[in-house]
């Protein structure tokens, strides 16, 4: 199993930690990127990756390590720290510069096979509203699975969270990784990705934009084929 792990932050604190131990108990091969560290430019929202492609894009050939280590991966970490209720902002430019890989652009057919799981951590709150902002995009890019777990850590160091805490931690962990192991090499995207796919096709095949009707005629999903399928 191949893992990528995305962290929103460039520390390696309470998030990290526990985005490492479930890597560690799913027993795959692990690649690591750490926010801002390995990528934190913004999109400066010049529309060329929708209009004609993303290589167009002033980031791309600094995003290509990350994008390749996402392809290649089966399971795919996004793990930001709670800040104000939501991701970093380093996460969230991240993701903003992944816009044309959504379901209404041009998704890449290989995150129609993928696991992903959204992991947030806090002292106190916030970890629903951050796990859904990474979420968002893991459902878009048409991931086939998407697991969430955020963890009230009570603390701000990982060194001072309690040890009864974190074998609470460890077991959930422990359950998320049986799931991840269950469903792997055979992940079906739910209906209601398939739901949005099919209209996504239709709105393709009147060719709103030029790039995106062409990418999906070129792979036949404005007719019967579907990324999910043999």
């Amino acid at each position: 199993m191949k893992i990528t792990i995305i962290h929103g932050q460039s520390h390696q604190g309470s998030t990290c930690q526990i985005a490492r131990l479930l890597a560690e108990k799913l027993r795959g091969d692990v690649t690591e990127f750490f926010l801002p560290r390995d990528f934190g430019a913004f999109c400066v929202g010049c529309t060329r990756c929708f209009g004609e492609s993303e290589t167009k894009c002033p980031h791309f050939q600094q995003l290509s390590p990350i994008t390749a280590a996402m392809d290649g991966a089966d399971v795919i970490i996004l793990a930001s720290p709670v800040y104000v209720y939501h991701a970093t902002g380093a996460m969230k430019a991240f993701l903003d510069h992944y816009g044309w890989r959504w379901m209404v652009h041009r998704p890449e057919a290989k995150m129609f096979s993928k696991q992903a799981v959204c992991l947030s951590t806090a002292a106190g709150r916030g970890m629903r509203s951050t796990n859904q902002d990474m979420a968002h995009s893991t459902f878009f890019w048409g991931v086939a699975k998407t697991y969430s777990y955020g963890a009230a850590v009570m603390e701000t160091s990982w060194e001072r969270v309690s040890a009864k805490k974190k074998q609470a931690i460890g077991r959930k962990l422990d359950r998320l990784a049986r799931k991840i192991a269950k469903n792997q090499g055979h992940v079906q995207p739910s209906w209601r990705t398939k739901s949005f796919f099919a209209i996504m096709s239709r709105v393709h095949r009147r060719g709103w934009n030029q790039a995106d009707a062409d990418y999906w005629r070129e792979l036949g999903w404005t007719g019967k084929k579907r990324p999910w399928k043999a």
